[in-house]
């Protein structure tokens, strides 16, 4: 049996087995993947694979399905992390820059950190003259920033959707 935290860290015990397994893998390769097609990989017939499915949606195994979109063809071509280093001396700095930078669309991504920084940031924007006016404009002027140093991406080598775990 496997064991797993909800966001509000409450220990819910959901019963995974391997065909469970196997539909959590499957997903996250292709969540586009028909009811049918999905059944027929996991050797199951339609009726119970969607049970299944519905039952790791309702435990909050599965969150959620989204479309993969190319960046570039949208025209966002810049990506780059934001090392950022807090105030900790301002007053609910943590909370109050957190809230700063989820208003910010262009950080895609933002993390709570340890080592040299306090959190990293992955920020999109079309181009270099967008990221300087995000930098410039918005992420130095958030109070709770004592310091940002940009580590820009050459290119992407390697990013997967499939968590590593052991699915066999």
């Amino acid at each position: 049996m496997q064991k797993f935290y909800s966001t509000k860290r409450q220990l819910l015990e959901v019963k995974l087995d391997n065909i469970d397994l196997k539909i959590i893998k499957l997903l996250q390769e292709n969540s586009k993947i028909t009811n049918l097609d999905l059944s027929k990989r996991i050797g199951l017939s339609p009726a119970p694979t969607l049970e299944r499915v519905k039952k790791l949606e309702h435990s909050g195994v599965i969150q959620s399905y989204h479309a993969k979109v190319d960046a570039d063809k949208l025209g966002l071509n810049i990506s780059t992390f934001v090392l950022v280093s807090l105030a900790w001396q301002k007053e609910n700095a943590l909370d109050n820059f957190i809230a700063k930078i989820k208003m910010i669309d262009e950080v895609t991504e933002a993390y709570i950190i340890t080592g040299d920084g306090d959190a990293l940031l992955r920020i999109i924007c079309p181009d270099i003259s967008a990221y300087e006016q995000l930098l410039f404009k918005k992420l130095s002027q958030i109070e709770e920033v004592e310091k940002l140093r940009t580590l820009m991406t050459l290119s992407k080598v390697k990013k997967s959707k499939v968590l590593p775990y052991s699915y066999e």
